[in-house]
């Protein structure tokens, strides 16, 4: 025999789902979908109103339960006894979070802890962790929507989930706090935790996303990371070249769009060629590259499906 240590057994994936199928009357809202969600990641779930995202998340939650297909979550049947024992290691924040208006911050926090069974000694860091701490004795009722988004936030923290669960997470905060609930994401992604997220505002989850789901009609059409959709979608990569000096003489493949600057579009196979050619180009002050965004990735998708 080897002297080698036997494998350590792999921990099954955070949530599963298998063929999964939620039907309302002649609607399926969630059509055979499959996915799995990884420690460590924060997956986007993005779609157009009725493609299926909210139905996926209360599957998860097993708050519903699926007509056909499996859906897993921390290795338990999501409609079991058994995932709703896990539920202390599982947060979900709403698009709309129903907080009762005469409780104070802090005791709508100490409401949520003891439902999950957890010490509520941390509150107080958690309140000044998303920014209300000022307003933890203050009634809910007198709180801003942005104010109330960000205790909802703080309930969805509370101990540290392994699964984090967010539909519509930024609805109502201004820039800044977005900036801070997008920190407050990634440090829980890096402690470990699997996060998903789903939300229409795709222009600010290029930085945030490391994989994007995309649902259409209950159906997933689209799943990778940014540079998979890329590659996937084949939209053009433009590329642009400011010099120093008046262009003389225009480039083979490229376009004057200035006295000073040239562009090309290219595909993202063809990008790092297309870029030494700039890098070679006398006179050479700026490069600039408009990659596809998120929303482009979408609509190009959309317009797939439909034919």
């Amino acid at each position: 025999m080897s002297g080698m240590p036997p494998a350590t057994p792999q921990a099954p994936a955070p949530v599963r789902l298998q063929a999964a199928v939620k039907t309302y009357g002649r609607q399926r809202a969630v059509d055979g979908v499959s996915l799995d969600l990884a420690p460590g990641q924060t997956t986007v779930l993005v779609g157009h109103n009725g493609a299926g995202k909210s139905t996926v998340i209360k599957l998860i939650l097993g708050l519903i339960r699926a007509d056909a297909g499996r859906v897993e979550v921390l290795g338990e049947d999501a409609s079991s006894r058994a995932a709703a024992r896990q539920r202390r290691h599982v947060g979900y924040l709403p698009e709309t979070a129903a907080l009762h208006p005469a409780l104070t911050g802090a005791e709508t926090l100490d409401f949520y802890a003891r439902l999950k069974g957890l010490d509520p000694g941390g509150n107080a860091a958690l309140l000044t962790r998303v920014g209300i701490a000022d307003a933890a004795r203050r009634r809910v009722g007198g709180y801003s929507k942005g104010m109330r988004q960000r205790l909802a936030l703080a309930q969805a923290i509370l101990g540290q989930p392994r699964l984090l669960l967010l539909d519509e997470p930024t609805t109502g905060l201004d820039p800044a706090s977005r900036l801070l609930f997008y920190d407050i994401v990634a440090q829980l992604r890096d402690a470990g935790a699997a996060i998903l997220l789903s939300t229409h505002a795709l222009a600010e989850l290029e930085r945030h996303a490391d994989r994007v789901i995309v649902l259409q009609k209950g159906r997933k059409i689209a799943d990778g990371t940014l540079g998979d959709l890329r590659a996937s979608a084949a939209l053009p990569v433009r590329v642009r070249a400011t010099l120093a000096a008046e262009v003389a003489a225009v480039p083979e493949g490229w376009r004057r769009v200035g006295r000073h600057r040239l562009e090309r579009s290219c595909s993202e196979p063809d990008k790092l060629t297309v870029l030494r050619q700039a890098c070679a180009m006398p006179g050479l002050a700026d490069i600039e590259i408009d990659a596809p965004s998120l929303d482009e990735m979408y609509a190009h998708f959309l317009r797939r499906e439909q034919g």
